[in-house]
C-alpha cells in the first residue's frame, strides 16, 4: 500500500507539475498571442497613418501642379499676347530692314505683303541694278517713314489699313 500510494504521490505530483508547466505555456502563449496582436494593432495603425500622409502629400502635389500648369498657362498666353500684339517691333524690325535691303523687298514680306516684295524683289534682280537703285531709294524712303511714326499710327496704317506703298 505504501508503494501505491508513493506511486499516487508521484504521479499527481508529475500531473501538477505537467499541468503547472502546460498551464505555465499556456499563459506564455497567451501572452505572446496578445503581444502578436497589439503588435499587428499599432502596425496597422501606423500604416493607416502612413496613408493618410500619403494622401494629405498626394493631394498638396496635385493641387501644387494644378497651379503651377495654370500659372504656366497664363504665362504663355501673356507671352503669345505680347508678341503676336507687339506692334513696336514689326515697326522697328521693317523700318531697319527696310533701310539696309530695301532694294530687295525683305521690309514688304515682314509685314505680310508678299505681292509688294516680290514686285521689289524681281524688279531688283530682272533690271541687273539698274533699277536697284531707285528701288533702294523707295525702300529707305518707306524705311524712314516707319521708323518716324508711332507704333498706334503704324499699326493702323500699315497693319490693319493695309496700305502697301508709302
Amino acid at each position: 500500500m505504501i508503494i501505491k500510494f508513493y506511486k499516487f504521490v508521484r504521479d499527481s505530483s508529475l500531473n501538477n507539475c505537467a499541468m503547472s508547466e502546460t498551464d505555465k505555456n499556456k499563459g506564455a502563449k497567451k501572452d505572446l498571442k496578445d503581444d502578436l496582436k497589439e503588435g499587428a494593432k499599432k502596425l496597422k495603425d501606423k500604416a493607416k497613418e502612413i496613408v493618410r500622409d500619403i494622401d494629405e502629400n498626394t493631394q498638396e502635389f496635385q493641387e501644387e501642379a494644378k497651379s503651377t500648369a495654370s500659372d504656366f498657362t497664363e504665362g504663355a498666353k501673356d507671352a503669345y499676347e505680347q508678341i503676336t500684339s507687339d506692334h513696336g517691333s514689326k515697326r522697328i524690325v521693317a523700318g531697319i530692314v527696310a533701310i539696309l535691303f530695301g532694294a530687295l523687298g525683305i521690309h514688304k514680306f515682314i509685314l505680310g505683303y508678299q505681292k509688294e516684295g516680290l514686285i521689289m524683289f524681281i524688279v531688283s534682280l530682272l533690271s541687273f541694278g539698274i533699277l536697284a537703285a531707285l528701288v533702294a531709294l523707295v525702300g529707305i524712303i518707306e524705311g524712314i517713314i516707319y521708323l518716324s511714326k508711332s507704333d498706334e499710327d503704324f499699326f493702323q496704317t500699315y497693319q490693319i489699313g493695309s496700305k502697301p506703298w508709302f
